[in-house]
C-alpha cells in the first residue's frame, strides 16, 4: 500500500486491516504462551527430575498403556522432532538407562525405542510435576 497523504508534505503509513492485526496478535499470544509454558516446564523438569521437555515427551509417549515401545519414525512425528534430533535424544536416554533400541522383527529396517523399568520409574516420578505445571499454566 502507498503512504496516505494527510496534508501537503506530510505522510503517514497506511493502517492495516483490523482482522490482519487481530490475527497477528493472536499468533503472537500463542507463541508467547507456548514459550512461557515450555520454559517453565523445562526448568522444573530439569531441576526436579533431570529431564528436558523433549525427553519427558518421549517417555510420555513410550509410557502409554498400549505401548512400551514405539517405532522411531512414528515417535519422531509425534514429538515433532527430526529423525536425527530424536536419535540423539534417544541416545541420551539410553545412556541414562531409560530406554533401549530394538530391531523390528517384522521389518529389519525398523527400529523401536523401548521404555525400560528405570525409564518408567523416572517418568512416573516426573509425570505429576509436569501435569501440575500444565494445570497451573493452562488451567
Amino acid at each position: 500500500m502507498a503512504p496516505v497523504m494527510t496534508a501537503p508534505g506530510q505522510e503517514r503509513a497506511p493502517k492495516r486491516a483490523a482482522p490482519d492485526e487481530a490475527l497477528v496478535e493472536s499468533w503472537r499470544d500463542l507463541l508467547d504462551r507456548h514459550a512461557r509454558v515450555t520454559c517453565a516446564l523445562e526448568r522444573v523438569l530439569q531441576d526436579e527430575h533431570g529431564l528436558g521437555v523433549s525427553e519427558f515427551e518421549v517417555l510420555d509417549r513410550l509410557a502409554a498403556p498400549d505401548k512400551g515401545q514405539h517405532r522411531m519414525q512414528e515417535l519422531a512425528d509425534s514429538v515433532y522432532l527430526s529423525q536425527s534430533a530424536l536419535s540423539r535424544l534417544i541416545g541420551r536416554l539410553e545412556a541414562e538407562g531409560l530406554v533401549t533400541r530394538a530391531i523390528c522383527s517384522a521389518d529389519r529396517r525398523g527400529i523401536f525405542a523401548c521404555l525400560t523399568d528405570e525409564g518408567r520409574a523416572r517418568y512416573e516420578a516426573a509425570r505429576p510435576t509436569q501435569r501440575n505445571m500444565l494445570a497451573d499454566a493452562l488451567g
